[in-house]
């Protein structure tokens, strides 16, 4: 399975939210570059960084860490948080990341995403579908809408888009497990997709069952952070370790 560590940035630092929730913070490494690094020292290859701040206020704001990262490590970054047009797209795609996550603006302005599919290529976007009780939530996960997260993710395929990054957040930060019946149905319901998961994952018990569902990536936060999915272990299960 291709493993992708997470850092999410919070005032320049790494934080863990619990369940998407502003208010219950923890601050996991004050440098998130030095979390990076440990991280491509390891042996992993990826890495998914989510602005917390920007998603939020609709705007990149971590971009500067997020760039050092970039120019400092040799890991293939992905980014999303805050992420609202097809200039900040491309800051990001020539900045050193290599695939952007689009998440409020797929549900917002579906139009976006259509345009960035085109102008970028599926390789370089992906769709990030974050919800509770099956129903899309947005803006840093602080307003839940009305659309499923299955009906997002057929409009975003007929858009073109071939990656999608599913949070349950109901699951996020919480080491109870991923929500395996909402990740292979989505899977097996839109097959030609990737689909990610992102959110509960505790144990290599729980990326052995993601495989059975036949999700082939998964992105590792909290784990990795308390020590549950060290580093050296995720290395070992890693089918992409260089």
């Amino acid at each position: 399975m291709q493993i992708i560590p997470a850092i999410d940035l919070k005032e320049q630092q790494s934080v863990r939210l619990y369940q998407g929730d502003f208010n219950r913070t923890t601050i996991i490494n004050a440098s998130p570059l030095a979390q990076a690094l440990a991280i491509e020292k390891a042996g992993l290859t990826r890495l998914h960084l989510v602005d917390l701040d920007g998603a939020k206020s609709g705007r990149p704001i971590n971009r500067d860490v997020i760039e050092q990262i970039c120019r400092q490590t040799n890991l293939q970054v992905e980014v999303g948080g805050g992420i609202r047009s097809l200039s900040q797209i491309n800051a990001y795609l020539t900045s050193g990341v290599n695939r952007v996550i689009l998440g409020s603006a797929a549900l917002n302005n579906p139009q976006l995403v259509q345009q960035a599919i085109h102008q970028f290529g599926a390789d370089q976007i992906v769709v990030g579908i974050d919800g509770k009780d099956g129903l899309v939530a947005v803006s840093g996960w602080l307003e839940q809408s009305s659309v499923s997260m299955a009906e997002l993710m057929a409009s975003m395929v007929a858009f073109g888009v071939k990656t999608f990054i599913v949070t349950d957040i109901s699951r996020d930060g919480t080491l109870n497990g991923p929500n395996i019946d909402l990740l292979k149905g989505l899977q097996q319901k839109y097959s030609q997709s990737t689909v990610i998961v992102s959110g509960g994952i505790r144990s290599i018990t729980d990326l052995d069952c993601l495989a059975r569902a036949d999700i082939k990536a998964a992105i590792i936060g909290k784990a990795m952070a308390t020590g549950d999915l060290p580093l050296a272990r995720l290395a070992e299960v890693a089918e992409d370790v260089g």
